[in-house]
């Protein structure tokens, strides 16, 4: 393996890469749905299964995920997670029958749920507070191109092939990924791994994977139907018996006391609860302009679209004042002003043209691009290094809780609205208030957004870079590199053992 390529070019390339494949094909297998129905002659409800099995195995495979890291190194795991997320994407696009297909998306939730975390430690592992500040600026343009164009790209492979090429299309971007992990990323692992909590692994994906499965099935089923409600209460019960014996294990797979931390559990309170009417606006969009508007999917897309300009525009500014202004204002102030568009939404009506829609999703991409890059940031600057696999692997956890609650509160107050799930199409009423009540929970979000302790995150943030031989690149396995740095105060301590502490 060479490794002439700094490490600090390296991994935010494949971060870069493994972001983008994980999005684009989070976006663009809806696209596909009708086709597949008609390939194997079944109803768009038979089809439950290929979406809900993702983000069930993806949460089933996320407590693991920082164990694995520091187990056999974040390289071969985020290889190894890539690899089979390609060949999945392979077997979904060759499927001959719905068996087959879930089966293969299970495999592409497994791969998923291990590549997010990973790709997150070995960035946050790799750079300082302020440079993945100034970092973040460039690598939330792929993470907004890639749902902006997902659904564009999917229409045009269903249309003039198939829908098996929605998948296939990943292929050669993880096969071009893998092989440049192979030549130029360098091993990273900061200790070795404790023993494997294997009644913690076991107890915190069951719990989070039901817990996933009711969130999921419950606009649809109905969440007081057994299909709901009873892995609702399966999953709260596990997690309720994970959470004691993580508290009582000395190497946990899930370190909860993270959480003690107050500055990490309020932005991660932040995500949960704000990726709600952030993502909320998001799979409301084409909905309203489809089903309530009649517009065309292309009115739809086309519409939406205006999101990401908006969201790249305000993460350059922000990641001008971070270190100044600090999240608490900038995560507040994006939340306010998400609130703040959807109340335009909801008084819009029959007469409100798309290019004003286009403008509101502009202004709502505005406000979003205040939230997404300062709570990730904020959510690290009391972690040490020896905690970073744990806190990713806890960040992926809240954040994928909270893109699951997102379409499910939406779904509920559109069919409460429509009367019953039976009724195919919700009244614009149902619309509207599915805007006020993100709404609500926007401002709910914001203003405690503006309570959060954040001092220890500016002081991060303005640290200035260290001198580190070779670039900054990372200590590798024979234990060669550079010192560790304390990420609250950026300067050289010794690296930090597993049973550090991160409290402030």
């Amino acid at each position: 393996m060479s490794t002439r390529l700094s490490q600090r070019r390296v991994v935010p390339i494949m971060t870069v890469l493994t972001t983008f494949i994980c999005i684009v094909d989070g976006a663009i297998t809806t696209v596909a749905l009708p086709g597949i129905a008609r390939q194997f002659a079944l109803t768009p409800a038979a089809l439950t299964g290929v979406v809900v099995v993702y983000p069930v195995c993806l949460a089933m495979m996320v407590p693991a995920s920082a164990w694995l890291v520091e187990r056999f190194g974040g390289r071969r795991m985020l290889l190894l997670s890539l690899a089979a997320f390609t060949g999945a994407s392979a077997l979904c696009g060759a499927a001959p029958g719905l068996g087959a297909l879930v089966g293969a998306r299970a495999l592409q939730g497994l791969a998923a749920g291990l590549l997010m975390p990973t790709s997150q430690a070995l960035l946050f592992r790799t750079f300082t507070q302020a440079e993945q500040v100034r970092l973040a600026r460039l690598l939330i343009i792929p993470q907004q191109i890639a749902p902006a164009i997902a659904p564009l790209l999917g229409g045009a492979l269903v249309t003039g092939l198939s829908w098996r090429w929605v998948f296939w299309v990943n292929v050669p971007v993880g096969a071009a990924a893998v092989l440049f992990g192979l030549l130029f990323l360098a091993e990273h692992r900061d200790h070795a791994a404790g023993r494997l909590d294997l009644p913690g692994l076991l107890l915190s994906a069951a719990g989070t994977a039901a817990l996933m499965y009711g969130v999921c099935t419950g606009p649809e089923a109905g969440w007081t139907g057994p299909q709901a409600l009873g892995p609702l209460v399966a999953g709260a019960v596990l997690l309720a018996a994970a959470v004691t014996v993580e508290l009582r294990t000395a190497e946990p797979i899930l370190r909860l006391r993270l959480f003690g931390d107050r500055l990490f559990r309020d932005t991660n309170l932040i995500c949960l609860v704000g990726y709600v009417p952030i993502m909320g606006a998001m799979f409301l969009g084409p909905l309203y302009i489809q089903e309530a508007r009649g517009g065309s999917a292309l009115d739809s897309g086309s519409t939406t679209f205006t999101e990401a300009f908006g969201v790249l525009l305000t993460m350059q500014l922000v990641g001008a004042v971070y270190a100044r202004i600090g999240p608490r204002v900038i995560i507040g102030t994006g939340m306010l002003g998400v609130a703040g568009v959807l109340l335009l939404f909801a008084a819009a009506d029959e007469h409100t043209g798309l290019w004003a829609f286009r403008g509101y999703m502009f202004l709502l991409g505005l406000a979003m691009g205040g939230v997404f890059m300062p709570t990730t940031i904020a959510s690290f600057s009391t972690v040490s290094k020896a905690d970073v696999a744990h806190a990713a692997t806890l960040n992926t956890v809240v954040r994928q809780t909270g893109n699951a609650l997102a379409p499910a509160v939406v779904t509920t107050v559109l069919v409460l609205g429509a009367g019953g799930p039976e009724q195919a199409h919700p009244p614009l009423a149902a619309y509207r208030t599915a805007y006020l009540v993100l709404a609500a929970i926007a401002v709910a979000t914001g203003l405690f957004a503006f309570t959060v302790p954040d001092a220890l995150a500016r002081r991060a943030a303005a640290a200035p870079r260290p001198s580190l031989q070779g670039r900054g690149d990372l200590r590798t396995a024979d234990g060669g590199g550079p010192a560790d740095l304390h990420p609250a105060r950026g300067t050289a301590v010794p690296a930090p053992g597993p049973r550090r502490s991160t409290r402030p």
